[in-house]
């Protein structure tokens, strides 16, 4: 994907999200001198992270989790009793070494060989710095960051992992998926011709709602509920549709020129709901003037719909994470169907590609990088709704907006806050765009 938007990036990425200090770090390897045991830190002891240390535990290495790390004190204290409930002997994490607050990553990063980072992605860019900085292998969850600035330190410190070898795998794991990665081989081969058109989707219902309590901070409420908050999320077509958005990068191999979409608050409107949207609709215009058409949508008892599919010259395709992967050729004959009895969980997939290749010391991952792209195919794509303007990615790529707050403190305010009635500003198509590009 060495594509001229790439090339323009990187160079804006060194000047402005501190390349330049970075750069100057020396190159070190990573793991386990001296011992076969495998290091894990856990950054982030929520239900993803959870389950992304259940999956590197499952990978058949010899792995140890030796330090947990989470702004709540509860999380960590949930996660690590249902961690030592089920991984008894691979749980290895003393008192001194659960840390707690918004520092408490750089601490445990200290203690592994592989962090896995699965935060709220708000903080993904400066938990990737960080773990990149002292050298670690990183196993990181999607959507990568929740703005351009923090896409800009995500490439920045990217560039720096490969110069040091470090396995970075990012938790798009359709990429892993067997039936994907059939599929779509076949399709870079030219089974079904040029790709010109596409469709994907992902609509289903919204996810939970943390009610306020008596006393609790701006900022503790707005972490509870990270969901609904864009310096924490980057709404749902960022941290959920992002997986779709990545399917449809992977199958054109480049990145949309423009994006243009429309979408509300139609349904979740209530002020739990904080300033996200709840459904989106797009056109991704990629270099060869295809569309891609995107949709994504949180509304309780409708038709769900989790898929992509393909218009070609030759042919057409259609793909899904339930395991299915067709192809037919312009006649509609069928020329491929993916038979995915057997197929590895594409979650413990992921895991087991990068233990194996930290085990043997190989250096073969670097998903950061198309990571970081598909994340901003999505926070461009917020950008063209909430504005209601068409963006061209390489405008966008210029934009200083941070969204994220000043300060990290429990009694700090984060940038967007309740109005009188406890609702959140939401945005408004057509009117202050200049808080979104």
């Amino acid at each position: 994907m060495e594509k001229f938007e790439r090339r323009d990036f990187l160079k804006t990425t060194a000047a402005i999200a501190g390349g330049t200090v970075l750069s100057s770090m020396p190159i070190v390897g990573a793991f386990a001198a001296g011992s076969d045991v495998i290091k894990v830190a856990l950054i982030g002891c929520g239900g993803r992270g959870t389950g992304a240390t259940f999956d590197a535990l499952s990978s058949g290495f010899n792995i140890k989790v030796v330090a947990l790390a989470d702004a709540f004190k509860d999380n960590l204290d949930s996660t690590y009793k249902t961690l030592k409930d089920k991984w008894q002997d691979k749980i290895d994490v003393s008192d001194q070494h659960k840390f707690v607050g918004f520092d408490a990553y750089k601490e445990a990063i200290k203690l592994a060989d592989v962090v896995i980072l699965a935060t709220p992605p708000g903080f993904r860019p400066m938990h990737f710095e960080e773990a990149v900085r002292q050298g670690k292998h990183v196993f990181m969850e999607k959507p990568v960051a929740v703005d351009i600035p923090g896409i800009r330190k995500v490439l920045a410190a990217a560039e720096i992992a490969k110069k040091k070898k470090l396995n970075v795998v990012v938790g798009l794991q359709r990429r892993y998926q067997t039936n994907y990665r059939e599929a779509i081989k076949r399709i870079h081969d030219g089974a079904i011709g040029d790709v010109v058109a596409g469709q994907v989707y992902w609509n289903s219902g919204g996810v939970w709602v943390r009610p306020r309590k008596p006393g609790q901070t701006e900022m503790d409420y707005q972490m509870r509920n990270w969901y609904y908050f864009n310096w924490l999320c980057g709404d749902h077509i960022v941290e959920q549709h992002v997986h779709n958005i990545d399917i449809a990068n992977w199958v054109k191999g480049a990145y949309p020129v423009r994006i243009q979409g429309t979408g509300s608050r139609a349904h979740r409107t209530g002020k739990e709901y904080g300033e996200i949207y709840d459904n989106f609709a797009l056109e991704l215009t990629y270099p060869d003037n295809s569309v891609v058409y995107s949709q994504c949508a949180h509304f309780e008892g409708v038709t769900n719909r989790v898929d992509e599919q393909f218009q070609a010259t030759k042919g057409r395709a259609y793909l899904s994470a339930n395991g299915q992967a067709v192809l037919w050729d312009a006649k509609g004959n069928e020329i491929y169907r993916h038979d995915p009895k057997g197929n590895p969980n594409p979650y413990q997939q992921e895991h087991k590609e990068l233990f194996e290749a930290i085990s043997k010391g190989e250096y073969k991952f670097d998903n950061a990088e198309y990571g970081a792209y598909s994340t901003l195919t999505g926070i461009i794509g917020r950008i063209a709704c909430y504005t209601g303007k068409v963006i061209k990615w390489d405008a966008a790529l210029k934009s200083d907006i941070d969204i994220m707050p000043a300060n990290y403190v429990w009694d700090a305010l984060p940038k967007v806050l309740p109005k009188e009635d406890g609702s959140y500003p939401v945005a408004i198509p057509g009117q202050n765009t200049n808080l979104y590009i």
